[in-house]
């Protein structure tokens, strides 16, 4: 069997170089392609710490979002907490209240004696009683004499007065405190007493 070729390609011929030329470019090509390729040891040197910069990012993400619920709640605890308990008063024990009732009484006569001293000096350093005494004296004067009322409003009397009055508020709002306490353990007994609502801050 015969074989049959078929026509060879055309390749053109080459341009004519010099070797000074050639000698120029193959350099050329050289250091090209040995610059191309530390570009490219240089972009996977570099693409190495990028790769290990991001683990120390991700590892300081990690306590932020752990930490964020405790920031958060933070201020929750430093508000203030208002505590509230309910009681209620069942009983008033009479002797303490008779006790406490007596020593107010007492306080409240003797600012009352206190008063009404100070009160009838101002009046007299102001020459009160004498006008008014004298306009008195005058409009009951008769054959038995006009009223006094100078000596009739003198401080040991308006003092004496006074005291009997004291020691009069001083018994009834002892005994009155008392029986208010009786009657209120009474009506406890029945419907439980008066209810509080205590509050607490904290």
């Amino acid at each position: 069997m015969t074989e049959t070729k078929g026509p060879k390609p055309y390749h053109p011929p080459k341009a004519y170089e010099p070797p000074a030329e050639r000698t120029a470019s193959s350099t050329a090509s050289k250091a090209g392609k040995g610059a191309a390729g530390a570009a490219k040891g240089g972009t996977k040197s570099m693409s190495k710490p990028a790769g290990a910069a991001k683990a120390p990012a991700a590892a300081r993400q990690v306590p932020a979002q752990g930490a964020a619920p405790a920031a958060s709640a933070a201020p929750a605890a430093a508000a203030p907490r208002t505590r509230s308990a309910r009681l209620r008063v069942a009983k008033a024990d009479p002797w303490s209240v008779m006790k406490v009732s007596f020593l107010l009484s007492l306080a409240l006569a003797v600012c009352t004696i206190v008063a009404v001293t100070v009160l009838w000096l101002v009046l007299d350093a102001m020459g009160v009683f004498s006008a008014v005494g004298g306009t008195i004296s005058d409009a009951t004067s008769g054959e038995g004499g006009g009223f006094d009322l100078q000596s009739f409003l003198s401080l040991p009397r308006v003092l004496m007065f006074t005291v009997v009055i004291a020691v009069i508020e001083v018994v009834l709002a002892t005994a009155l405190a008392t029986l208010i306490a009786f009657v209120y353990n009474l009506s406890a007994s029945f419907v439980g007493g008066v209810e509080l609502t205590l509050a607490e801050d904290e």
